[in-house]
């Protein structure tokens, strides 16, 4: 089984001089294909940050980052956004739906936006319907779903074109104990299921304990803390 991220000998900081802020310092990390990796740490501690650079979203860094083979510093603005588009995906602690589409109109966006046609996604859509419990809301607006409902929608967005990772920020904060459960049964299936590498931040040891890798980033570095 191969890396599908592959991070060596990261430093970033924040700020410079007195307000200068260390967030990582020489850290590395290897993320096999397929699996299902929990990353825990202190408030602060730069476990966003991480997703932000996996994704290409923030480039000032030192060392490598490699997604699938193919390091993120050697790539320009368009690769970035067709790696962005087709290889990994994003799901936040805020559902980011836009308002005014539906919730099927909402988990095509992204296809839409990409220049793609959606009618070739008909068959992928009625089956992430199916899986996210969404195929009788598919005609709701977001202020008609609840938060967990909503959170569905915005996974199921994620995950439409079925990209290699998909990178998860605090995916339950928002949310009651019952939808945070729903929630994490759902990334364990598309895990299983749909062979997905999830990379998750949490707060929650409850959450964390889906996953099959707990990783801690402590003293700015990345540290594998419990196999499951």
């Amino acid at each position: 089984m191969y890396s599908t991220i592959e991070i060596k000998n990261l430093k970033k900081r924040f700020g410079s001089g007195e307000n200068e802020a260390l967030i990582f310092d020489g850290a590395d990390l290897s993320i096999e294909k397929g699996s299902f990796v929990s990353l825990t740490g202190a408030s602060g501690s730069g476990k966003s940050t991480l997703l932000y650079l996996i994704g290409g979203l923030d480039r000032d860094f030192t060392g490598d980052i490699r997604i699938s083979g193919q390091s993120i510093s050697g790539m320009d603005d368009k690769q970035l956004s067709h790696m962005r588009s087709f290889k990994l995906s994003y799901v936040f602690q805020f559902y980011n739906l836009v308002a005014n589409l539906t919730v099927e109109e909402n988990i095509l966006l992204p296809i839409e936006l990409s220049g793609r046609k959606t009618k070739d996604y008909t068959a992928q859509l009625e089956e992430i319907l199916r899986i996210t419990g969404l195929t009788g809301k598919r005609k709701c607006y977001p202020a008609q779903l609840s938060g967990g409902q909503q959170q569905r929608c915005s996974i199921a967005r994620a995950v439409l074109s079925e990209p290699e990772i998909l990178l998860a920020d605090e995916p339950t904060g928002n949310l009651d104990r019952q939808s945070g459960e729903e929630i994490m049964n759902l990334f364990k299936r598309l895990n299983e299921e749909k062979g997905i590498t999830i990379l998750q931040v949490t707060h929650s040891d409850e959450c964390a304990a889906y996953g099959n890798k707990i990783v801690k980033l402590c003293d700015h570095r990345l540290e594998d803390v419990q196999l499951m």
